[in-house]
């Protein structure tokens, strides 16, 4: 057997450096890097080794380095992914958070935390985590309940069974999500003799699992029973490539669709069978189809809570859940009809076994009527003083979009605007990280969009609060010259929590700055900020101005933030859905105690 002698590290980047996709691409498209103590010598000595054939990027933080790599993978449909690596202690739990992000979101991004020392010699190391009751704790232990796959590098062959493992893991249609390797830092640096085998170049194809008969004859059974059913279009549509496939299946059989965040786009807004946005944030047209519904069938959705109204919205006492998921945990949620298999192939087989079979076409009238409303609220304010609102930002960012256009956002207030609202034209034109929805991610993200698809114009939707959490990858942006848009609605604190803290009877309390105990809002200068980090800032006063800066920044060739303040209180008149959020059983204040008369009440259409 020949063999090649390297330390662990250089023999991961070699492996990492031959795993391919099926178009031919690297599955691992480079890795991101902070480095320290835990990683420098070992790690860092191995990238530098390969730096003119895979990429090392520097971010700024180590979370916002990870956003940056999920979005990547989200933006190309889980196709290839990238590697993050920090040191041990800070470093490494800094990214606690954004693997969280990534398993929560089915997305898959390889984590190489350094750890502590594997013989440990020099314990306890700078930074070390020390459990007085387990000798092999470490700070990397967190990442456990938050990736799908974990393990400890703690001798160079170990590399042999668990990169193998992380790519399966990286590459199942159903298991994908976050694997971290945590690598202790001397065996980063330890020589073995590895197989050249172990190097050759390997190609991970997508599989696409086929269904099992009888739940595929089940299926059917239950679409030919029914007289209203409605596809509820989730993220694994995006992710199965099945686009194309969903239109055809709709056109052919006449079933409304109704997308939540993450299956947004997946059929083009204007499209006659897409009845809008579901649920809490949804349209009134798709909403009003999900109430009448004998047949909810979910196409790659998990079913979170604000797809079904905290399971309220879904309200035909004869109505069946139909589960077509490739992962069976999902399929099998709240008694559902399972169907277990590839999305793609899960729709082509039905449609076969359906034949011409065509239901009675949903009412045209209620999409009609929820876009005559989504667009009054999204028109260019008439003449006035007051401050724009954040449905008005959204309209003036929409006629600034081209096909181009990818938007995007995660937290706070637009997620929800921007779904009931936004009109996407074509696959993967809407980018929203709301599984996790992690303030801080929508910086990162845009980057990790612009890194995917450079050709696409990215603008990113963000509120002044998660600004402050997470922005230094504005920095990176323009060193790396990966141009992006970005929009910071200003509305002076958390306003979508404190309408939130309002609708439940509370006082706004420690939201808004201007209900904290702050003696005055801190005067936050966002476009002096972005400036000082190089990006092209301006701050507008009106609709009007906004849209011609838009218009100048799709013209110019850096990263451009543009600043407006906006009113934090008013949100959309029609659409929405009841969210099940508890109010107090007892409370001093009689609007809680109104509230939790009304939260008692809508309650009770939970099933």
């Amino acid at each position: 057997m020949k063999t090649v002698r390297l330390t662990a590290a250089q023999a991961m980047m070699r492996y990492l450096m031959n795993q391919f996709n099926e178009e031919g691409e690297p599955f691992i498209a480079g890795m991101w890097a902070i480095f320290g103590h835990g990683n420098v010598a070992g790690i860092g000595e191995a990238l530098y080794g390969v730096r003119d054939e895979f990429q090392t990027f520097r971010g700024q933080n180590e979370q916002s380095m990870a956003h940056a790599a999920i979005a990547y993978t989200k933006q190309l449909g889980r196709k290839r992914a990238m590697a993050v690596t920090s040191s041990i202690g800070p470093g490494a739990a800094n990214m606690i958070t954004a693997a969280a992000l990534a398993h929560v979101n089915r997305l898959p991004v390889l984590l190489v935390p350094g750890d502590v020392f594997a013989d440990r010699g020099p314990d306890p190391v700078l930074q070390q985590l020390e459990d007085f009751n387990d000798g092999a704790m470490t700070v990397n232990d967190c990442f456990r309940p938050v990736s799908r796959y974990f393990d400890r590098i703690m001798r160079p062959e170990h590399l042999l069974t668990a990169l193998p493992r992380a790519l399966r893991t990286l590459t199942d249609p159903a298991d994908c999500g976050p694997v971290t390797l945590a690598f202790c830092q001397d065996v980063q640096a330890e020589a073995y003799d590895y197989p050249e085998s172990f190097f050759a170049r390997k190609i991970w194809h997508r599989r696409q699992p086929r269904p099992d008969e009888r739940e595929l004859a089940a299926a059917v059974e239950a679409l030919k029973a029914a007289r209203h059913p409605v596809i509820v279009a989730g993220g694994g549509v995006h992710f199965a490539g099945a686009c194309d496939t969903l239109k055809a299946f709709v056109e052919k059989h006449d079933i409304p669709v109704v997308e939540t965040q993450a299956g947004k786009s997946a059929l083009a807004w204007d499209h006659k069978a897409n009845f809008g946005p579901v649920g809490v944030t949804g349209a009134s047209s798709a909403n009003a189809v999900c109430e009448n519904a004998d047949l909810v069938i979910g196409v790659g959705t998990r079913f979170q809570d604000f797809t079904t109204g905290s399971w309220s919205l879904f309200r035909n006492p004869e109505r069946r859940i139909l589960a077509l998921n490739v992962q069976a945990y999902d399929s099998a949620k709240h008694e559902a009809i399972p169907l277990v298999c590839d999305a793609k192939v899960g729709l082509e087989l039905i449609s076969a076994a359906l034949g011409d079979f065509r239901f009675a076409a949903a009412d045209a009238s209620l999409k009609a009527g929820w876009f005559e409303k989504a667009d009054a609220v999204t028109a260019p304010p008439g003449d006035g003083n007051s401050l724009p609102t954040d449905m008005q930002v959204i309209g003036a960012v929409q006629r600034a979009s081209r096909d181009n256009t990818v938007v995007m956002c995660a937290a706070g207030t637009m997620p929800g605007e921007l779904h009931q609202l936004w009109k996407a034209k074509l696959p993967l034109s809407y980018h929203m990280e709301y599984g996790f929805s992690c303030m801080g991610y929508e910086i990162a993200g845009g980057l990790g969009i612009k890194m995917a698809e450079p050709h696409r114009d990215v603008i990113v939707m963000v509120g002044d609060g998660s600004y402050m959490m997470m922005n230094s990858e504005l920095a990176t942006s323009v060193a790396m010259g990966l141009k992006i848009t970005v929009v910071i609605t200003d509305n002076r604190g958390y306003g979508c929590i404190n309408r939130l803290q309002m609708a439940t009877g509370g006082a706004e309390f420690n939201n808004l700055y201007a209900h904290t105990n702050l003696d005055s809002p801190p005067p936050i200068d966002f476009a002096a900020h972005a400036a000082s980090m190089g990006a092209n800032a301006v701050k507008v006063g009106s609709i009007a101005e906004l849209e011609k800066a838009l218009e100048a920044a799709r013209e110019a060739t850096a990263t451009t933030v543009v600043v407006i303040d906006t009113d934090p209180y008013p949100v959309p008149d029609a659409g929405g859905h009841w969210w099940d959020v508890p109010v107090p059983e007892v409370s001093a204040r009689a609007q809680v105690n109104e509230a939790r008369t009304r939260y008692e009440a809508a309650r009770k259409e939970r099933r």
